[in-house]
């Protein structure tokens, strides 16, 4: 199951957890409306000091990374261990491999930049307006706020 974990269970947890998101479009406390994502928990949000920043909160993207990790572990020891045993050949491991690396270190790029900003925890609350699910190279256009804000005259 070892071999399984480093070939097949990774690979996957780290291409799924990167291409595959839910965005929130949020109201936060004392804060400008905003786009958060992150899926089951948003752990990236714009930041609101300049327009090519976003702040990223630790505790919930652990726990994000943990909750796929234990999918496809699950996953792949359930099928593994009760229907067909798992043979990983070494071209889709090279494929897998090479992939998740790929989209790792586009993802060390664009976390490394410094306009982020890193929390341990996010510090405030929000008002989730909207929700949605894409895939990374999917445009998600952020909603109108007039929708969400009454006339106020």
């Amino acid at each position: 199951m070892r071999k399984l974990i480093w070939k097949l269970v990774l690979p996957l947890t780290i291409i799924s957890f990167l291409v595959f998101r839910k965005w929130w479009y949020v109201f936060p406390v004392d804060a400008p409306d905003s786009m958060m994502a992150g899926f089951p928990l948003p752990y990236v949000c714009d930041g609101w000091f300049t327009s090519m920043s976003n702040q990223f909160f630790v505790t919930e993207l652990i726990i994000d990374l943990l909750i796929y990790f234990l999918f496809w572990f699950l996953l792949t020891l359930s099928i593994n261990r009760f229907f067909v045993k798992i043979y990983v050949p070494k071209v889709l491991t090279i494929i897998l491999m090479t992939s998740s690396i790929l989209f790792f270190s586009g993802a060390v790029f664009i976390v490394s930049m410094s306009e982020n900003i890193f929390k341990v925890k996010r510090e405030f609350d929000v008002e989730v307006k909207e929700t949605g699910y894409n895939f990374i190279w999917q445009n998600t256009q952020t909603p109108n706020v007039d929708k969400y804000i009454g006339n106020e005259k």
